[in-house]
């Protein structure tokens, strides 16, 4: 990796920061949790990257061993860009990373984020004990971008894919749906206007809304000595 600055450290903590420290690897590492994806793929997701910083990163990352990329078989052929196993091992880091942040009074709630980070933000927010002892499976389709998220007695998992057989199918974009589902929107309004569609019991999509809230921003003033 010619040309980059490494800290030359010998704390792992330090050397993480030499592999996922610079602007956009993490975001990158964070659209990719979910799956594989192509380039255009990851444009759409980091439309604040452009196309010269973003192929630097995914260069840099594949020469570290934290991404790979690989051809499609046909008829698809296309390239994609996926995790290595080691680079998943990346997604409880940007959780808790993502957890801890979510806290902070300087992160704006206003911005709608891309598609694949909404969804992750549900690990970052789910509240376990509300959801103990319930239990469902819910589809979530924002056009062509389908997710399965499966509640079992306070245990959270997401999926790209199709359910079988859903409890509840919610069909909306995704930008309603942060609203809907961080408070700026009620469900109510969101169905009433027809941007958001429910197959499935209401009552179980509300009693699922209710499992993921963004806790209070901490103050950070500091006292006076």
């Amino acid at each position: 990796m010619a040309g980059k600055r490494w800290y030359n450290d010998g704390c792992a903590a330090a050397h993480a920061f030499d592999l996922i420290g610079d602007r956009w690897a993490l975001p990158v590492v964070r659209e990719l949790m979910l799956g594989p994806k192509r380039f255009t793929d990851l444009r759409g997701g980091l439309p604040g990257a452009s196309a010269d910083i973003l192929s630097q990163r995914l260069r840099e990352l594949k020469e570290v061993g934290i991404v790979r990329q690989y051809r499609l078989p046909p008829p698809a052929a296309a390239r994609v860009y996926e995790l290595t196993e080691w680079g998943s091992e990346l997604s409880t880091a940007v959780t808790e990373l993502a957890r801890w942040a979510a806290k902070s009074p300087l992160l704006r709630r206003d911005i709608h984020s891309s598609v694949d980070s909404l969804m992750l933000s549900l690990h970052a927010t789910f509240d376990e004990e509300a959801a103990a002892g319930f239990t469902a499976a819910v589809a979530l389709r924002f056009g062509d971008n389908r997710f399965r998220v499966q509640v079992t007695h306070g245990r959270l998992q997401v999926d790209r894919g199709e359910f079988d057989d859903p409890d509840v199918v919610v069909e909306t974009d995704s930008h309603v749906f942060d609203d809907v589902l961080y408070g700026k929107k009620s469900l109510d309004d969101a169905v009433r206007s027809g941007a958001l569609t429910i197959e499935g019991s209401i009552v179980v999509a509300q009693r699922f809304l209710e499992l993921f809230t963004y806790p209070a921003p901490l103050d950070v003033t500091g006292g006076s000595d």
